[in-house]
């Protein structure tokens, strides 16, 4: 029975996060300080007493998950069979699997979350939620609409979030709802992530993580441009490049979790936003979150 490890992406911070963890363990404390170090501010003041205005500020979401999500890793000291991420996830899994240092991944997740605010406020758009329609159905309505939207987060069976520009997005959540769909419900978030509008994030970073050594990992990881395990630290730094224009195909990574005999979960990071989706794709399997050890 193998055990993975899986880990969030952007939206399930929350106040108070990490703060049992720090005053706690002193390995989790040497973590967020050293944090707090690369950042050049104190992150955790936000992460354990913030607003959820101040936690949804770019500089502070991507990296306050990312270092949440790791130090849990670190402290619970037993190593995966596999591992994933949503989103953001995946640098939370490369730190996990020893593919990437801490003070690396947290460099890269500082830039991409910079990068992508940059993008989002050249280059406006938006994304939404397709409910009880089937992906295809979905992949084929939006390729007939003019402008930019397209497949992004393969959440779970039934659940598919498109993403592109404003009007583009709108007009397919109509033709969606017209043609069945359940719900077409825009997200409250500020860019077109996993979408082409993204490029100019994507190239960014790509100067970024080719400058960066990346290292075999301990284990497979389950990456999400194509939900296939990888261990070549030269595929995971190809991967990880075409992630922001990619979409994230995580009903898929699941679904190839289980094939490989994968039969137990650990969400480490804040939220339980995974355990309800790897629900979804397979009810009976054993997934637990945590948000502290």
């Amino acid at each position: 029975m193998k055990h993975a490890y899986v880990f969030p992406g952007q939206g399930s911070q929350f106040s108070g996060m990490g703060k049992n963890l720090y005053d706690n363990n002193e390995q989790a404390k040497a973590l967020f300080e050293q944090a707090n170090e690369i950042l050049g501010f104190r992150i955790t003041d936000i992460m354990f007493e913030g607003s959820a205005d101040e936690l949804k500020q770019t500089k502070v979401t991507q990296p306050a998950v990312f270092i949440h999500s790791v130090v849990l890793a670190k402290v619970m000291g037993i190593k995966p069979d596999a591992v994933a991420g949503h989103s953001l996830g995946e640098f939370s899994a490369l730190v996990a699997a020893d593919a990437l240092s801490f003070e690396d991944g947290l460099r890269l997740v500082a830039k991409r979350a910079m990068a992508m605010q940059q993008c989002c406020e050249n280059n406006p758009g938006g994304m939404a939620a397709i409910l009880a329609m089937e992906d295809e159905k979905v992949e084929q309505i939006c390729s007939a609409i003019e402008g930019v939207v397209v497949a992004a987060n393969y959440n779970c069976p039934g659940q598919l979030v498109i993403s592109g520009a404003n009007e583009a997005v709108d007009e397919a959540c109509a033709k969606l709802k017209e043609a069945g769909a359940k719900r077409a419900l825009r997200l409250p978030v500020g860019g077109a992530f996993h979408s082409p509008l993204m490029e100019a994030a994507r190239a960014e970073l790509e100067a970024a993580i080719e400058a960066v050594e990346f290292r075999q990992p301990v284990c497979p990881i389950y990456q999400n441009v194509d939900a296939q395990p990888h261990t070549s630290p030269e595929e995971i730094k190809q991967n990880l490049i075409a992630q922001l224009t990619a979409p994230v195909r995580w009903t898929q990574i699941v679904k190839n979790m289980l094939a490989d005999d994968v039969a137990c979960f650990d969400e480490l990071g804040p939220g339980n936003v995974l355990q309800g989706l790897i629900k979804k794709v397979s009810a009976d399997v054993d997934v637990t979150s945590r948000a502290d050890v």
